[in-house]
């Protein structure tokens, strides 16, 4: 079973640039056909979308952080990088990394755990 193992720092001081990492574990992908997605849930809020990047390296990401953030991957390691930048206490939130995986015609997502990031000075 593929498993997404993350990491990154708990707690950034504002101004300051976050990055987290996301990567495969547990299993191996087995297709090229993939894409990282990262999400965040701020405290008490919903699930807000941040961006995507495809094994080709094509990005996508949110409106209201495209500015600020940077997504990359390593295709030998199998993990992706989510930077974003200038944070504010509005970022503190928990970060998700999702991999879908396309494959035998059917999709498969996998959800990494956290981690709760906290914008404070």
């Amino acid at each position: 079973q593929v498993q997404l193992q993350g990491s990154g720092p708990g707690l950034v001081k504002p101004s300051q640039t976050l990055s987290l990492t996301c990567t495969v574990s547990g299993g191996s992908i087995t297709t090229n056909d993939y894409y990282w997605r990262w999400f965040r849930q701020p405290p008490g809020k919903g699930l807000e979308y941040i961006g995507y990047i495809t094994y080709s390296g094509s990005t996508n990401y949110s409106p209201s952080l495209e500015s600020r953030t940077s997504i990359s991957r390593d295709t030998s390691k199998n993990q992706v990088t989510l930077q974003l930048g200038s944070v504010t206490p509005e970022d503190t939130a928990v970060y998700f990394c999702v991999l879908r995986v396309c494959g035998g015609g059917y999709v498969s997502d996998y959800w990494g755990q956290g981690p709760q990031v906290t914008v404070s000075s």
